[in-house]
């Protein structure tokens, strides 16, 4: 028998080596015992001599999907997880289409045990909660999740790219993240009481929660499919189900009769509390500096919504979006376009004026790509109240907000394209591009081309 220790239970990098070295070896599968650390091995494994893959092991090929397939696996929680991949590498050797099988009872299991690693990959970014804490530094972010996977350390570049501005630690059974800012630690794990049990933004977030909940488009079984009620304890809206449903028809006819009562009913009492959290975001280093958070405006209904980069200089003293240089030329284009700015909602893929001072001046500067992803939760919530037919994004830094991905404003500009979330959305430039035309003929054509993609948005409401 041979005995391969791996250092860690999600450690691909150590079982693709040891795997290489016993395969090319021709070492049966059904004579490898595989095991983590210090973990207690094959009892009958009697005093086998523990293998150290070679570096100088011939190399050989195998197809991607079972690479992709790997590194899924060895995440799953399943003692046997090691085997059943050797034992499928040994097969492929002999069987180059294997992959292909789908009716083959070991790939079968394996993808089964992939999905369900991605799907706890899913379940950790969507349900994790932070509760903000105090320390010698400030503000900490602090979050418990148990997962059912070995997946926390392949989840940790989600989180660095998401919070990247933001002091935080994930708190795990097995393992503990930390983040400072800068960089990425590791601690030992840890338990449900080293975790805080609410901090004074979890209440305004169950108010919002409350207020856009819709208990008569609630259906129980398919809730309790996509979030189990495990997860419910770290998530403080979750509190809030049981007595929201108790009381659905009562809290059905309030809402009626709140609708009725305030232009955008519902939707109007969630975006104010929106606005309101937003005031006082803290989630990157931007409102430091800045005057105040500039929220969106316009009709909750409306069918046009339309997000910039930034507030500049003159909408972070004014505290609304689009009143200064840039606004006026978008103003005038929406104008010529024939579209009301008073039916349109205006926002920004950032909430907070990021400048450079040179003496008395406040000098624009292109926000970076962690500020984009600390601010993207507030596009997020209001593109959800607002449900628009069509988003604009002006420019790149608001495409690569409502796209998640680098945009490049010369190859998709003008065409309907398909947001995430199932919305009509279309790319053109920002205002300020237009004010910084030194030629007039140039900066004519431009706008020209500027209200005929404004137009196009128009078009596409039909």
């Amino acid at each position: 028998m041979r005995v391969v220790t791996l250092p860690t239970p999600d450690d691909f990098d150590a079982w693709r080596d040891a795997a290489r070295a016993l395969a090319a070896a021709e070492v049966p599968p059904d004579t490898v015992v595989w095991q983590v650390g210090d973990a207690p091995g094959d009892l009958f494994a009697g005093q086998a001599v523990a293998h150290a893959a070679s570096a100088a092991s011939p190399g050989f090929s195998v197809p991607r999907p079972f690479i992709d397939l790997a590194r899924d696996v060895v995440l799953a929680s399943d003692p046997e997880r090691f085997g059943l991949l050797y034992t499928l590498l040994a097969r492929l050797r002999r069987e180059p289409k294997l992959m292909e099988d789908r009716a083959d009872p070991l790939l079968r299991r394996l993808e089964t045990l992939a999905k369900s690693v991605r799907r706890d990959i899913h379940k950790m970014r969507a349900f994790l909660r932070f509760r903000e804490v105090q320390d010698s530094e400030g503000s900490r972010y602090v979050a418990w999740f148990e997962p059912e996977h070995h997946i926390v350390r392949a989840n940790a570049a989600f989180f660095v790219n998401r919070f990247a501005s933001m002091r935080w630690s994930i708190l795990t059974p097995e393992v503990s993240l930390h983040w400072d800012g800068a960089a990425l630690s590791e601690g030992p794990g840890a338990t449900k009481a080293d975790a805080p049990e609410g901090d004074p933004t979890e209440e305004v977030w169950k108010t919002y929660y409350a207020s856009i909940f819709n208990p008569a488009r609630v259906k129980v079984g398919a809730m309790l499919k996509e979030m189990p009620r495990r997860y419910w304890k770290n998530m403080p809206e979750t509190a809030l189900v049981p007595q929201l449903i108790a009381g659905a028809q009562a809290r059905e006819s309030g809402m009626i009769e709140t609708a009725r009562a305030i232009p955008g009913g519902n939707s109007a009492i969630a975006w104010e509390a929106l606005r309101d959290e937003a005031r006082a975001c803290t989630r990157c280093h931007l409102h430091k500096h800045a005057t105040q958070t500039v929220f969106g405006e316009g009709p909750i209904d409306a069918p046009l919504m339309f997000v910039g980069e930034q507030p500049g200089d003159q909408e972070d003293l004014a505290g609304k979006p689009f009143v200064g240089p840039a606004g006026q030329v978008f103003n005038r284009a929406l104008a010529t376009a024939g579209i009301d700015r008073e039916q349109v909602y205006v926002t920004n893929a950032v909430k907070h004026f990021k400048f450079e001072q040179r003496g008395k001046r406040r000098i624009h500067a292109k926000p970076g790509a962690g500020e984009i992803e600390a601010c993207r939760w507030w596009i997020e919530q209001e593109q959800m109240l607002l449900r628009p037919r069509v988003s604009v994004a002006l420019g790149a830094t608001a495409a690569r907000s409502l796209f998640n991905r680098v945009v490049t404003i010369g190859r998709e500009r003008g065409q309907r394209l398909a947001l995430p979330d199932g919305g009509a959305a279309l790319i053109t430039v920002h205002p300020s591009y237009l004010l910084r035309l030194q030629d007039k003929a140039q900066a004519e054509d431009e706008f020209g081309r500027f209200v005929e993609d404004l137009k196009l948005a128009q078009s596409l409401l039909a």
